[in-house]
């Protein structure tokens, strides 16, 4: 009699056990729903679609030498601000080289650079960057 209620007792924790997690799945479910349909989400994947691209017209310039950094943003408003970023002692600091691009989101920026050595190069338009590209000043 003693091994019957145990393994009732059993069955009977296992089947409780099971239930409440199938409840806590569909409240988990049920609350995750309405998360997905706010503007929070929706304004990060507009982000996330966002993107820059860089391409220099010379990868070795000497110092002070004009070059071209030509792309195209998609997912960024026509007018947008991009700036250059030139990676220094670790950080990422703004040059003074920015524009904003045109209505169908290309830009051609004119750089000089004066950092002699291989400079890691990034153009940035608010949280938006482009793959980093390098340009050797000689």
């Amino acid at each position: 009699m003693v091994s019957k209620r145990r393994s009732l007792r059993t069955a009977v924790v296992g089947v409780l056990g099971a239930a409440s997690l199938a409840l806590a799945g569909t409240a988990t479910a049920a609350t995750a729903a309405p998360a997905a349909s706010s503007g929070v989400v929706a304004q990060k994947s507009v982000a996330a679609t966002a993107s820059i691209t860089a391409t220099p017209s010379a990868t070795s310039v000497r110092a002070w030498e004009l070059f071209r950094v030509t792309g195209r943003t998609t997912g960024l408003k026509a007018g947008s601000k991009v700036t250059l970023q030139q990676k220094q002692h670790g950080t990422w600091v703004s040059l003074p080289a920015s524009m904003n691009t045109s209505r169908t989101g290309s830009y051609s920026l004119g750089v000089k650079l004066g950092l002699k050595g291989r400079n890691d190069l990034r153009i940035v338009s608010g949280t938006t960057a482009s793959p980093v590209f390098r340009v050797t000043v000689r």
